[in-house]
């Protein structure tokens, strides 16, 4: 939160010597929205009157992010005032590199790639050879070398892939084949068959979601979507003699000559 708030206070201006009552108003409103004053590094007026008897003013203010490392302090630019008679105020906010990662290494579900996975694996576990555990260097040698049996296990099974926004969890083999298919030839039976068997894999992949979820959680009514309009179950009202019981008194009276008819 920055401008021009046209208070004069001894809080950002030393040489000024009093204090504004709507200085304690502007920090209340500062500190609802968690900013505290932040305080520049070259500490100088922020105004500059076209008039040469009046004095140099602090009046531009910025307020930051409160207790922040960060963006703690501002600059103020004297040079950049132009034709205007009020100086800019800046601040260097900085930006973390991120890496964002464009490509991973999976396997297929159900696929070829993943039975000799687990197999290999499998073999592997019962290849370890646990033998020699006298000591903590064996138990340490006996875990890398498996840890690296399991690293190229994964690297020989495994396949780059391309992280993109089109990216589709129930996408498999025959998906791929299909399409291949019809870019190969564009028949509009292969298109046909493409569609249709994207059908069939988006139900079945679903399907098997909803079994898992239903499995786990143990209530299907977690699937359902709690947004849309529910209707109200159906409600009876309670009658005596054929005439609805509508008021306390009424039931009261139902519920008396019931149990009291001997």
């Amino acid at each position: 939160m920055t401008g021009n708030f046209n208070i004069r206070d001894n809080l950002w201006n030393p040489h000024y010597t009093h204090h504004s009552i709507y200085s304690n108003l502007l920090f209340d409103i500062a500190d609802s929205f968690f900013l505290g004053l932040s305080m520049s590094t070259n500490q100088i007026s922020t105004r500059y009157p076209n008039n040469s008897q009046d004095s140099n003013l602090v009046l531009n203010l910025m307020f930051l992010r409160y207790r922040s490392e960060e963006l703690d302090n501002n600059f103020i630019h004297p040079n950049w005032c132009l034709i205007l008679n009020h100086t800019p105020l800046t601040i260097t906010i900085p930006i973390i590199k991120e890496y964002i990662q464009t490509k991973k290494c999976t396997i297929v579900k159900d696929s070829e790639e993943e039975k000799t996975f687990v197999n290999e694996v499998i073999k592997a576990i019962k290849d370890v050879d646990m033998s020699d555990l006298s000591n903590v260097i064996s138990l340490e040698n006996i875990v890398c070398t498996f840890v690296h049996s399991m690293k190229r296990i994964w690297e020989k099974n495994s396949k780059i892939i391309n992280i993109t926004k089109h990216s589709k969890s129930w996408w498999d083999t025959n998906c791929r084949r299909y399409l291949e298919k019809y870019r190969s030839f564009k028949h509009i039976k292969d298109w046909k068959q493409f569609k249709k068997t994207v059908k069939c894999t988006k139900c079945s992949f679903f399907d098997l979601k909803i079994q898992e979820i239903s499995n786990k959680k143990q209530g299907l009514w977690k699937l359902m979507n709690w947004v849309n309009k529910c209707k109200l179950p159906t409600v009876k009202a309670v009658k005596y003699n054929s005439c609805p019981c509508l008021e306390i008194e009424d039931l009261w009276h139902a519920l008396h000559s019931s149990f009291n008819i001997a």
